[in-house]
């Protein structure tokens, strides 16, 4: 063949990477009958959609379910190679989580507690070593005892339901916390204009890694562009904190216990609109949004969506690195 006319030559692009997924296109990672095949089929379905690795994330409940929940995930990855492939860890958010309106989002207050280092050990212990990531509250971790554990163990800590101050926050860092979960969410509606937990994120982000869910809902796109601009591109990523209703279009839906409306925008409303529950944009939909409505180049794309997570399970941005 005459060189001239040979096919150039097309690198694949790397596979997605997602932090924060609590469930896929039909699937709930957080249901108490989760099976083997199904998590097998979400798997086999993310793979087909060009995700590469998640983190299945396990929310707030009552302990003796969470911990039941990562013990399955576990033995279902240990008997299942696409499992394996594709779960590379769990993400573990809550319980120990700010419990006023509004910062406690979604997750069931009842469940909220204090940080403590008995039921973290509990949960760990019950994931197997699957714990990559764990989101708590820093001002409801006294002496950042648990933050100082986890980090000690190799875990990354991450802040999120939150209203930490400044100082609290610069006193996690110092003591391993490096990564802010789904700045914008998980924080009331009407904040301080300028003294509020998103702001000081900001302020300090040149430490840390901060998440972004970027369906264009959960935190609108001029904010978002602003929120990536003040970040870095060496700091941002982007996740779905997708739920079984990812993937799954508009409409209505059960997941576990709460009914869920699934509007044109692709969000995770209660019946009511009065707040969201998730969301439900898989991440090629979440790229093509940013290309189209933040303009953002296909490289600056991937390096949101599976450069960066990767780098920030490798070594974490925080102090000392």
């Amino acid at each position: 063949m005459n060189r001239k006319n040979r096919a150039p030559i097309v690198q694949p692009e790397p596979a997605y990477f997602d932090l924060q997924l609590n469930g896929y296109k039909g699937i709930d990672f957080n249901g108490d009958d989760l099976s083997a095949a199904a998590l097998h089929e979400a798997c086999e379905l993310l793979r087909a959609d060009g995700v590469g690795g998640v983190l299945i994330t396990i929310i707030t409940d009552a302990l003796d379910r969470m911990a039941a929940r990562l013990t399955r995930i576990a033995a279902i990855r240990v008997q299942d190679e696409v499992v394996r492939e594709v779960v590379c860890g769990v993400h573990i958010e809550g319980p120990f989580l700010n419990e006023a309106p509004g910062y406690v989002g979604a997750h069931p207050p009842e469940h909220v507690q204090p940080a403590d280092l008995e039921p973290m050990k509990r949960l760990l212990d019950a994931a197997g070593g699957l714990t990559r990531l764990v989101t708590l509250a820093p001002e409801c971790d006294p002496g950042m005892r648990v933050t100082r554990f986890l980090s000690s163990q190799g875990v990354i800590v991450s802040a999120g339901h939150s209203d930490a101050r400044l100082d609290q926050l610069r006193a996690a860092i110092d003591a391993g916390l490096s990564m802010f979960t789904h700045l914008g969410n998980g924080c009331p509606l009407l904040l301080h204009r300028h003294d509020n937990i998103i702001q000081r994120v900001l302020n300090l982000s040149d430490r840390l890694w901060v998440c972004f869910i970027a369906d264009g809902v959960h935190v609108a796109y001029p904010a978002l562009g602003n929120y990536l601009r003040c970040v870095g591109p060496d700091r941002a990523i982007v996740v779905t904190d997708g739920t079984a209703a990812a993937g799954l279009g508009p409409g209505r839906y059960t997941i576990g216990s709460q009914a869920i409306l699934v509007g044109e925008e692709l969000a995770a409303w209660a019946p009511d609109r009065s707040h969201l529950i998730g969301a439900t944009a898989t991440m090629p939909q979440v790229a093509a949004k940013l290309e189209r409505d933040l303009r953002l180049s296909r490289e600056a794309i991937l390096q949101l969506t599976s450069v960066n997570p990767r780098r920030a399970l490798k070594k974490p941005i925080g102090q000392g690195t």
